[in-house]
């Protein structure tokens, strides 16, 4: 019994020691664990919010300024026309009885393309025709009543030398002097009748030569607008019968150009145009003029530009609808930018504030990415300008700036030259 208890307080230090060494063995364990642990969350955090900065960063698309050929070029549609088109019609009224012609048919100056019924105008130039004959009969009536006016006064007058003034009477020496007077009179009056009657012959014979409708030009018929039988009836105005073109080997386009484009548009500017008749294809032209004159179509205000076009394979046709481009400008050797850097504006960064303290805690907590906005400010009072990027940020470079076809614009004056790279555009730094 004693040599028990003696045995079990021999063991107890023992024990103790070795509950105690391995107590704090767990102990170191578990702590190293931890710190290790926290170092690694803290390296986590660093690598996560550094990425965040980095994407947070605006990058920017660019573009080089080049030297090149700068072509302005103004767009119009219009129809197509011959140089000279003749509406044809009848100045008398009556029924058509024949029609000579179809449409496209080739005529020559002073073919006949109709006939109005000439019954009518055959009776009256017959009829004129026997005024006439009457009027010439009636001028021999009256030059034989002038001739028995004379002879009767120069009886007269001999009786009166041979009886010494005694016979005839002065009464009848004035009767016959006064007859010989109205003969004569009544005679010019016969002369003037016939002259009369000759033009009214005339008129109606010009009538009736006007029945036959005939061409005043040579060209093309390119419409007939009525048939044998038709009543025509030119009462107020000449109807139109036929319409003519004088030459469709050359042709007009008319186009009219918006008052935002009209003020580069010369005559003697070259232009090409396409029609649906035949795509893929470009006919040339030339701008004859440039009205003064304007025309409102739906509130926009546009003026009408003629182009000379050659059409000598005859493949265009009067009211084709044609699409022009104007080279209004041509300037070699001139330095361009993209009109996207002229409108190109940076972003403005917002700047978060650092604040003290925290501890490992703060710096492990995640934050809300920095946010960007774009600004409207402008640079210099409105001055042109473009961007170039200088250490990664955009530096503006005032620019004056010339003409532009809506693509590139050329650079007159400014700190540009040639191969820099301007800013055209910011990419999203949104994830």
């Amino acid at each position: 019994m004693n040599d028990t208890n003696t045995s079990q307080a021999r063991q107890a230090p023992a024990l103790k020691q070795l509950l105690a060494t391995k107590s704090g063995g767990l102990f170191s364990g578990l702590w190293l664990w931890l710190t290790g642990a926290l170092v690694g969350i803290a390296a986590v955090g660093w690598l996560f919010l550094s990425s965040g900065n980095e994407a947070a960063a605006p990058r920017y698309t660019t573009e080089a300024a080049t030297v090149g050929t700068l072509v302005v070029k103004v767009s119009a549609t219009g129809n197509l026309q011959p140089t000279n088109t003749v509406d044809v019609g009848s100045e008398l009224s009556g029924i058509i009885d024949k029609v000579y012609v179809e449409d496209n048919d080739e005529v020559k100056k002073g073919q006949v393309l109709a006939q109005l019924d000439l019954s009518k105008l055959q009776d009256t130039v017959a009829k004129s025709r026997a005024s006439l004959v009457a009027a010439e009969a009636q001028v021999l009536q009256m030059q034989a009543t002038v001739a028995e006016a004379r002879a009767t006064l120069a009886r007269y007058q001999q009786v009166s030398q041979l009886s010494g003034g005694k016979v005839p009477s002065k009464t009848e020496m004035d009767s016959g002097e006064a007859n010989l007077k109205r003969a004569e009179a009544n005679l010019a009056s016969a002369r003037a009748s016939v002259t009369q009657a000759r033009a009214t012959l005339k008129s109606d014979e010009t009538n009736l030569g006007k029945a036959s409708i005939r061409s005043p030009i040579d060209g093309v018929v390119l419409s007939r607008e009525i048939n044998p039988g038709q009543t025509v009836a030119a009462s107020l105005q000449a109807p139109v019968l036929f319409k003519l073109a004088e030459d469709l080997t050359k042709m007009e386009l008319q186009v009219k150009v918006d008052e935002a484009d009209v003020g580069g548009v010369k005559a003697g500017q070259r232009a090409i145009f396409s029609v649906d008749a035949w795509p893929g294809r470009e006919y040339s032209a030339v701008i004859t003029r440039v009205s003064f004159g304007a025309s409102e179509s739906e509130g926009v205000i546009s003026y009408l530009t003629i182009l000379e076009v050659a059409n000598d394979d005859l493949s265009l046709r009067p009211g084709m609808t044609g699409t022009a481009e104007i080279t209004t400008l041509t300037r070699e050797q001139a330095l361009l930018v993209p009109n996207a850097a002229l409108r190109f504006v940076p972003p403005s960064t917002g700047v978060t504030e650092k604040k003290s303290g925290g501890g490992v805690i703060g710096a492990l907590m995640p934050r809300p990415p920095t946010q960007t906005k774009k600004t409207e400010a402008t640079v210099n009072n409105g001055t042109p300008h473009v961007w170039v990027l200088r250490d990664g940020q955009p530096v503006a470079i005032d620019v004056k700036t010339g003409a532009t076809n809506g693509r590139v614009t050329e650079i007159k004056g400014g700190d540009i030259k040639a191969g820099m790279q301007v800013v055209t555009d910011v990419l999203d730094t949104q994830p």
